[in-house]
């Protein structure tokens, strides 16, 4: 059976590490390839990384994505199958949802329900994680919905966290199980889509 290959579109606000590692893991896959990247800020470097990848990348303002289908419609001119976010911090609006109902996916750099919701992001998020003296980490994939990190939880890795830990040092293990496990989650949905 030939199953076509998917388009993922990418929506980014700040470097964009996640979304080149993204881009190159599916460089090469047959199942699906990144066909677009969208960021909320002008002057975000991941914009920079899509272009020196040859992936069409596009900058949008707050009135296009909440006021407007003109986010939507870069999605469905590029004829995208799947949205990914990597460090992106808008809720995502109802005409988006609607039209990708389950295609959307989100990691949080924490396990979550813990240390979830609106601001928890980044720096935060292993910051709290700290201050509580947690004995783990680590990362959870899940579904988007019109809340934040409320979706269904489809992955979670974890990482111990040591007693010498900073906010970057968990940072960048974290990070590590990011670029491990994001790619082939996503390859995983995407070759269960209908």
């Amino acid at each position: 059976m030939y199953l076509r290959m998917r388009k993922i579109a990418i929506f980014a606000s700040g470097s964009g590490t996640n979304a080149e590692n993204i881009i190159k893991y599916f460089s090469n896959r047959k199942s699906a390839k990144v066909s677009l990247v969208l960021s909320n800020k002008q002057e975000a470097s991941v914009l920079k990384r899509a272009a020196a990848l040859n992936v069409k990348s596009v900058f949008f303002e707050r009135s296009d994505f909440y006021n407007s289908d003109k986010v939507l419609n870069y999605l469905l001119d590029e004829k995208i199958d799947f949205v990914v976010l990597a460090g992106f911090l808008w809720l995502i609006p109802a005409n988006i949802l609607s039209t990708y109902k389950g295609r959307i996916v989100n990691i949080h750099p924490a396990l979550l329900p813990s240390y979830g919701g609106k601001g928890m992001y980044g720096e935060r998020v292993h910051r709290a994680v700290l201050e509580n003296h947690e004995k783990e980490s680590g990362i959870t994939i899940h579904m988007v919905n019109r809340f934040y990190d409320e979706g269904d939880i489809v992955f979670q890795a974890r990482c111990r966290i040591e007693p010498s830990d900073t906010p970057e040092t968990l940072a960048a293990r974290v990070h590590t199980l990011e670029y491990e496990h994001y790619p082939k989650v996503i390859e995983d949905l995407i070759t269960k889509l209908p």
